[in-house]
């Protein structure tokens, strides 16, 4: 077995970038066009593993569908930017709050200060999916830059253990992360090379990790109906701005004034989609509700079916 230093030697996320060497003696407009220059790298590496994407995204889909969750495991930067993600999809696509959930190493206190050393437990890790009754239909994905991360490999191991599907993310070429962690089902490992500040896997490892979040969160939602074509059909009307966005969004796809809209809206309880089934029908809200569950809550099917 490989010792931390052999492990972290052997990871470009670790390694010296040679074009920012010299940082300290730039101005400050050189150092933003250098951390620029490094950040303009990401949106290509993750480009090379969309397929790994894809494959990320099915297993999140059938995981829906089968009523299943979808759970983000991480340390540090990662684990605050699977809570992030996951804490976004109840207002934006109406998501009840555990269908995605998100845990960092170290609890929740974790996300506003370092708690030393939660990383470094497998067993913290196996003890936070036991307090969530984790089930074979759910799905546990694993962040961490460097692939080793003992707080992850622990999760992804319990979760294995359990018959879920697993999920790694990592910022570290594919064939080492195997190695380190050789429990998940689909790795997706964009190589971002060295980062602009040595080790600092904050920058783009982290901002990697967070479009790739991005990817399977909102590709995940799609796949269930969250959408009509790229319109958020399910946001909750929780402030003033998403109230006139809703408004919005009823008087376009459902051909309506703002005056109506909002009647609608009304009657609907400020749910989207039975306000645009009911402009689309000029129906009760209890039969676009049924029209909703006959097409598996998909509101564009909901609105174009005549019978």
């Amino acid at each position: 077995m490989t010792s931390l230093f052999e492990q972290l030697a052997a990871l470009q996320t670790e390694g010296i970038n040679p074009r920012t060497v010299a940082i300290d003696r730039a101005s400050a407009r050189e150092i933003v066009g250098l951390l620029h220059a490094e950040d303009r790298l990401v949106a290509d590496a993750v480009g090379e593993v969309l397929d790994d994407v894809a494959a990320a995204v099915e297993l999140v889909h059938a995981a829906f569908v089968a009523g299943g969750r979808l759970i983000y495991m991480g340390a540090g930067t990662s684990g605050r930017l699977g809570v992030v993600d996951a804490s976004e999809m109840p207002p934006t696509y109406g998501t009840h709050p555990d269908m995605v959930q998100g845990l960092i190493a170290g609890g929740q206190g974790a996300m506003f200060h370092a708690v030393e050393g939660a990383e470094d437990r497998p067993d913290l890790a196996e003890s936070d999916l036991r307090s969530l009754h984790l089930a074979p239909n759910d799905v546990v994905c694993g962040l961490t830059a460097s692939g080793r991360t003992p707080y992850v490999v622990g999760a992804l191991a319990y979760a294995r253990s359990v018959g879920c599907p697993t999920i790694l993310i990592s910022t570290n070429a594919k064939p080492l992360v195997t190695t380190l962690c050789p429990h998940a089902d689909v790795y997706i490992c964009p190589v971002v090379g060295q980062e602009p500040i040595t080790g600092s896997t904050r920058m783009k490892s982290g901002t990697a990790q967070k479009m790739v979040l991005n990817m399977i969160s909102t590709a995940s939602m799609v796949r269930i109906g969250k959408t009509y074509g790229n319109v958020m059909v399910d946001l909750q009307l929780t402030n003033a701005k998403l109230v006139e966005r809703a408004r919005k969004i009823v008087m376009t796809l459902g051909g309506v004034s703002y005056d109506e809209a909002s009647r609608l809206l009304d009657a609907a309880d400020g749910h989207v989609k039975t306000a645009l089934v009911m402009a689309a029908h000029t129906c009760s809200r209890e039969i676009a509700a049924e029209r909703l569950a006959a097409a598996n809550g998909f509101v564009r099917l909901a609105m174009e079916t005549t019978t």
